[in-house]
């Protein structure tokens, strides 16, 4: 909102070369919707606002930057700006914006950074891709349980000022070992004379250093923090994780998953900066597989074929059948993935789900069979048809299915994620096409199969 109205002004002056004015303006614009008007202008204009920027907001406004607009500025920084830049950036930033970068690109930023910079930023990038270690960032204020409050107050007034947040300050031993958290509040209100260790109860939550990010954003949001602690091995403080840091995971893990219960594979950049062939590379595969899946759907109704032309009636239906199935396993599905993701059931809890899908199965199937049976018979009624015993075998066949399918569609929809997570696969990929494709197979076998059992003796 704030950038459409900002943006005439900073048009007009960028127009009249004001830059004395547009400089004063930018200062006092926060750094986020600066950020958002350089990614809509031209490389050498947005090159030339950014010189007009002090070196700790030009490191702010970088850091909001997509990572094709970063490069596209990097390539235009002269070395001075790009040291500038560097220097002012946290070093879990530094981190992310390497692992966007070019190949070429890449050394020229190790190059501007100081030898300590670099060595940091080169021991972060040795975690695991996806890691906490490549999220954390090793600048925080730490004390000792001996220490007095007054001398810890003066510990964060001395680097407070350096490092990401002072809301939690941590407690380690003469090894380095985590011993405790305490908030900043906790400091303040108690008496300069007393010791750290007065206010400690030694109970805390850490992340490991080689945990996925996933675990990152699961305990943060779990136990409401700002920041949590990273330890090693041998619990040895290495870093803190920040919320800012764990929203940014948590919203790309969520369009991640988003995207593969499409059916596709998950993009590497924003949809806006992919390109079409990437776009394409990344859905051809799984609509290939599914498309193979329909395959198997018409080779299986071709087994058929006999049963069909003897009730040409049954073939109105079959769209009403596998979709059925379809939406039921896609509507259960969803809700697994999203509880295994939230943690909220485990992947041991399997039996747990499959008890519970199969009442609530059982009773869907029941209630939508019901409802294919009544609606089939009064269609008839209203229609004027005489109600003979092969139209209400026709009717009876369509609600068995229904209550068949919509009852395997639950199992199956419930069980993939749980099956694909033992597997070592993202359970996402149990998508909605997925099990709409699996249902559908198995959907038209139980349709006819029903079919020729009810109705063999009197239309077949």
């Amino acid at each position: 909102m704030i950038v459409d109205l900002l943006k005439p002004e900073f048009d007009e002056l960028i127009e009249q070369k004001d830059w004395v004015a547009l400089k004063n303006v930018l200062n006092d614009v926060p750094a986020v919707d600066v950020a958002e008007l350089l990614e809509g202008l031209d490389n050498e204009v947005a090159a030339v606002m950014f010189r007009l920027l002090k070196k700790e907001k030009a490191a702010d406004v970088f850091s909001y930057l997509s990572a094709a607009r970063g490069a596209e500025m990097l390539d235009l920084f002269t070395a001075q700006q790009l040291s500038e830049v560097m220097s002012n950036l946290e070093p879990d930033e530094r981190v992310a914006l390497l692992e966007e970068l070019p190949g070429h690109l890449t050394q020229r930023v190790l190059n501007s950074m100081r030898f300590d910079d670099r060595t940091l930023v080169q021991k972060l990038l040795g975690y695991p891709e996806e890691s906490v270690g490549r999220l954390m960032t090793p600048r925080y204020v730490r004390v000792k349980k001996d220490w007095s409050i007054k001398k810890s107050m003066n510990q964060i007034r001395k680097f407070g000022h350096s490092v990401e947040t002072v809301n939690v300050i941590y407690v380690v031993d003469e090894d380095e070992k985590l011993i405790d958290d305490l908030r900043l509040n906790q400091l303040i209100l108690a008496d300069p004379e007393d010791l750290v260790s007065t206010l400690m109860d030694e109970s805390f939550e850490a992340l490991y250093a080689t945990d996925d990010q996933e675990e990152g954003v699961r305990l943060l949001s779990k136990y409401d923090r700002v920041a949590m602690p990273v330890i090693n091995a041998e619990g040895i403080l290495v870093g803190i994780v920040t919320v800012d840091d764990i929203l940014d995971v948590a919203e790309e893990e969520t369009t991640e998953d988003m995207q593969l219960m499409a059916g596709m594979d998950a993009l590497d950049n924003y949809y806006s900066e992919t390109s079409i062939f990437d776009t394409v590379k990344k859905r051809l595969w799984w609509l290939i597989v599914l498309f193979v899946g329909q395959i198997l759907t018409a080779i299986t109704m071709q087994g058929y074929e006999e049963v069909l032309q003897k009730v040409v009636a049954l073939s109105f239906f079959v769209p009403l059948i596998i979709s059925s199935g379809g939406n039921s396993g896609s509507q259960v599905a969803t809700l697994i993935i999203r509880a295994l993701a939230t943690d909220d059931i485990k992947s041991d809890d399997w039996t747990k789900v499959l008890s519970r899908e199969l009442s609530s199965g059982l009773l869907l199937g029941l209630l939508i069979g019901l409802l294919g049976f009544m609606t089939l018979v009064s269609w008839d009624i209203i229609a004027g048809t005489e109600m003979t015993r092969g139209i209400i075998l026709t009717a009876l066949v369509v609600g068995l299915s229904l209550f068949s399918i919509v009852l395997l569609g639950n199992v199956i929809g419930a069980m993939l994620p749980f099956i694909l997570e033992k597997l070592n696969l993202d359970p996402a990929v149990s998508s909605a096409p997925f099990v709409a494709t699996v249902v559908d197979v198995s959907g038209i076998i139980i349709y006819f199969t029903i079919a020729v059992l009810l109705l063999s003796g009197t239309l077949l």
